[in-house]
């Protein structure tokens, strides 16, 4: 039986896939983004250190909750791929026990093929799609997209369902062409059935100063409705033309 290093848990959790969900959040990750809300969860070498059946034991009270309401079991993190052999373990035995549902709330930072068992027991991939741009992407998350960009066409390929998540930053992804882009790549991915513009949120600043870090978007603001509103009308033009692009026969 596998364990994983977990870093939190949340037993009613609404926003991270249909319905009520158990939420599981694993401790660390290969990006460092500027904006991250859980910076304590960065380090693979913390977290609680918890088998399969202790997160079972956790889920069993609840499970009447989250099959009622169409819900089920979200693992994040951190980057849940970094422990693909154990977040599979637990998604099987949510099937086998209860058949709850299952999704993957990643950054796509992952190679298909460490992925690919884990995949095979995942209903759902919420994917966060940072930036478009290469260098862009580096300068906000510390790593290049290429392996992202990579991980989302191979969902796409193999048919598994996504959310595409964009976190909207001032200053920072809310460009029009990075918008305009961002919408033509998924324009071109089969299996999308939402794509959620998340407003930038402050709310985990206290834990960069808790770890005696200089927070590196300081002074920036929060989007208003209207930005968002802006974001979503440009990544529509964009998926739309995106969507044409695919369609049409290579010559």
């Amino acid at each position: 039986m596998h364990t994983g290093r977990i870093h939190s848990l949340e037993t009613f959790g609404t926003v991270d896939g249909p319905g009520i969900r158990f939420v599981l959040f694993l401790q660390g990750c290969a990006l460092q983004c500027r904006y991250c809300h859980n910076p304590d969860s960065w380090d693979t070498q913390t977290g609680a250190l918890r088998s399969v059946d202790d997160i079972l034991r956790e889920i069993e009270p609840y499970v009447e909750y989250y099959r009622r309401s169409g819900g089920g079991i979200t693992v994040t993190g951190g980057e849940p791929t970094l422990q693909a052999p154990f977040v599979a373990e637990l998604f099987r035995a949510c099937k086998e026990r209860w058949g709850l549902h299952t999704a993957l709330d990643s950054s796509g930072f992952c190679e298909p093929s460490h992925a690919e068992a884990l995949l095979e027991v995942t209903d759902l991939v919420l994917l966060d799609l940072k930036r478009m741009d290469r260098e862009g992407h580096r300068e906000l998350t510390s790593q290049p997209n290429d392996r992202i960009l990579r991980f989302a066409r191979h969902l796409s390929d193999r048919g598994t369902k996504m959310w595409i998540r964009r976190v909207l930053i001032p200053g920072w992804t809310d460009g029009q062409e990075e918008l305009l882009e961002l919408g033509r790549f998924v324009g071109g991915l089969e299996g999308v059935e939402k794509l959620e513009v998340l407003p930038y949120h402050r709310m985990g600043v206290y834990k960069w100063h808790q770890l005696g870090k200089a927070y590196p978007l300081e002074g920036v603001l929060e989007p208003g409705p209207e930005e968002v509103a802006r974001a979503n009308r440009l990544i529509e033009q964009g998926r739309s033309e995106g969507s044409l692009i695919s369609q049409c026969p290579q010559g």
